[in-house]
């Protein structure tokens, strides 16, 4: 049997790397300014941040994509010997599977012969039904490099106003500020783009991502004010 060749499809993982990014890196600027710290911390931390956990989120990306095919070659390979060797081993849960597509009776016997005299095709049905497994279009380094690539250009995102800020001219908290809305703006695009991978509405998941986004912030932020506090009473 020849089988549809299924195409990587980079959307997904240049969204997901990209809420990654944005957060991780805000959480930290927002951790900074709380703190009252210098801009030169906030750069240093931002992109050493940024850097680090992108590659970490590439590297984790690949090692899951790449385990996730070998898995799923393996069993695959097993099962289909098992059913060349002899067919008949599979006859009661093929019953089970077809019967829960909705055949009976001499459709059913039909449905079992036609899947019998294609071992391809009744191992991708038991892979489905028994194992829950389907094959993807899964690709490792491609899955890696748009994770990387999304997770830089959108982390950078709160990062910018502070490098641009000698173009930019702010002044005190206008920085933070200009940083909030440039990055609960991306938080709240990229969310919405999830949509398409979703049942929500991109108003809604638009939403929800610039909300989880800005929370984790604001957590950071109490963080990062609550131990300058502390400190400043030790010292």
């Amino acid at each position: 049997m020849i089988k549809a060749e299924k195409k990587y499809n980079w959307l997904p993982d240049f969204v997901y790397g990209g809420i990654d990014g944005s957060v991780t890196t805000f959480a930290v600027v927002a951790a900074v300014e709380g703190a009252t710290l210098p801009i030169g911390v906030i750069l240093i931390l931002g992109i050493a941040n940024l850097l680090a956990d992108g590659f970490s989120m590439a590297s984790s990306k690949y090692l899951s994509d790449r385990t996730e095919q070998e898995q799923y070659k393996k069993l695959y390979q097993a099962e289909l010997k098992h059913i060349k060797s002899d067919f008949r081993n599979k006859d009661e849960s093929l019953d089970k599977i077809i019967t829960n597509y909705g055949f009976k009776g001499a459709d059913l016997n039909v449905a079992k012969r036609v899947f019998q005299s294609n071992p391809e095709a009744l191992v991708d049905l038991i892979m489905r039904n028994e194992h829950h497994m389907i094959e993807e279009g899964i690709e490792p380094k491609k899955g890696a490099v748009a994770t990387f690539i999304s997770f830089i250009l959108i982390g950078l995102i709160p990062l910018l106003a502070y490098i641009l800020n000698p173009i930019l001219n702010l002044e005190g908290s206008q920085i933070f500020i200009t940083t909030v809305i440039a990055t609960l703006t991306a938080m709240f695009v990229v969310g919405a783009i999830k949509s398409k991978f979703t049942d929500q509405h991109w108003g809604i998941s638009g939403l929800e991502t610039m909300l989880l986004g800005g929370f984790a912030a604001g957590i950071s932020f109490a963080v990062g004010y609550l131990l300058q506090s502390i400190a400043g009473t030790i010292a």
